[in-house]
């Protein structure tokens, strides 16, 4: 009988992006002359990605991304600066956290614009989930982002589980 030895925890550290920079072009704007989100959720997605993949030590897969918060907008001329890290992971999935800021070419006071939530799950060569390490949350800010992710699991839990129950009794 195979017993799944149990994997080595990893901090958050060990595959945080601290910043990943994009320059704003004209063709990244929409016809208000803000960057089209889309765009900055595709950035998010991919640079979330790597950060799974590092914890995971493999592929995952994007399951859910929860919370986009656009903020503020972003503007022709801007610099995005995005930051990524796993802020809790369980069994086969994780929770990525993103946040993108912007700023003038040139530097200057930075200006928050969006916050998301992702969730991975690990995948085998199959496409099977896999375990994952455990989290190892070491500073204030890693314990508390720990700590939300568990909440925000749960909501989405209980959101599914309350859409599976309507769904049930409408028939559909």
């Amino acid at each position: 009988m195979n017993v799944p030895t149990e994997l080595a925890p990893k901090t958050v550290a060990a595959s945080i992006v601290r910043e990943q920079v994009y320059m704003v072009f004209p063709n990244d704007l929409n016809s208000n002359d803000t960057v089209f989100g889309g765009m900055i959720m595709a950035h998010m997605d991919r640079l979330a990605a790597v950060v799974a993949d590092r914890h995971a030590g493999g592929v995952t897969v994007t399951v859910s991304v929860d919370a986009v918060h656009f903020m503020l907008p972003a503007r022709r001329g801007d610099v995005l600066v995005m930051h990524a890290a796993v802020n809790r992971a369980w069994r086969s999935s994780m929770e990525v956290g993103v946040k993108v800021e912007a700023e003038c070419i040139g530097g200057g006071k930075r200006r928050h614009i969006l916050s998301a939530y992702l969730t991975f799950v690990a995948v085998d060569a199959d496409g099977k989930p896999r375990p994952v390490p455990p989290l190892l949350a070491e500073t204030a800010d890693e314990k508390r982002r720990y700590a939300e992710a568990e909440l925000r699991r749960a909501s989405r839990l209980q959101h599914a589980e309350d859409l599976k129950r309507l769904r049930a009794q409408s028939g559909g």
